[in-house]
């Protein structure tokens, strides 16, 4: 019986500092200094690179971050956000977040959007302008503007002040895993492994 508890809360123990180390840090201040005899005024918390971006529609699809890399501010706060921009036809292609879920708000037009869970089961939602939809943490998902007319907006928010992005084809075809690993591992072979590879470096 002792053994059994000290197990238990061995796996307890174990379970709170795995979430502790995938966490943002916990502070103790109300916020980070960027420096610690920086003087802090209102412009620290003021992040203005997203001025612009309503309205305008880029020739491919586009994301403006603002994360503790963008924005120093957030760094401890658990938080960020991001601006995406479909022109009509574009992706956003698969991708995951390892640090957080993604709440997606859609501004304007109309998205397709998915995730595959950890049993590959594939949930897809088109939707409409002042539609939520929610990416659970770490799966891989994408975002889809198959309107062949109208652009869409779409603004996400994030759990982590750096959530990070892994994009399955840059990780897949542009980080010098071994063309035969990929050929093995995707059931094909290397030719088209190098097909794959030539059109993630043309210019759209």
């Amino acid at each position: 019986m002792a053994s059994t508890l000290k197990l238990i809360s061995l796996l307890i123990l174990s379970s709170a500092i795995i979430q502790m180390a995938m966490a943002d840090p916990d502070i103790i201040s109300d916020f980070i200094k960027p420096t610690p005899n920086a003087t802090v005024d209102a412009n620290y918390f003021t992040f203005t690179g997203m001025r612009g971006l309503v309205g305008t529609t880029p020739a491919t699809f586009s994301v403006s971050k603002a994360t503790s890399a963008e924005f120093p501010a957030i760094f401890g706060q658990s938080v960020s956000y991001a601006v995406l921009r479909f022109p009509s036809g574009t992706v956003n292609p698969l991708h995951t977040h390892p640090r957080s879920a993604e709440l997606l708000f859609l501004v304007n037009g109309t998205l397709e959007v998915g995730f595959v869970d950890t049993k590959n089961n594939l949930f897809t939602q088109t939707m409409q302008t002042g539609d939520l939809f929610v990416f659970p943490k770490g799966l891989v998902h994408y975002q889809y503007n198959a309107d062949a007319q109208n652009p869409a907006l779409a603004i996400s928010a994030f759990g982590s002040a750096s959530a990070g992005t892994v994009s399955i084809p840059s990780t897949l075809f542009t980080t010098n895993i071994d063309d035969n690993v990929l050929a093995l591992s995707l059931k094909t072979d290397v030719a088209t492994v190098e097909k794959l590879k030539a059109g993630l470096t043309q210019k759209p």
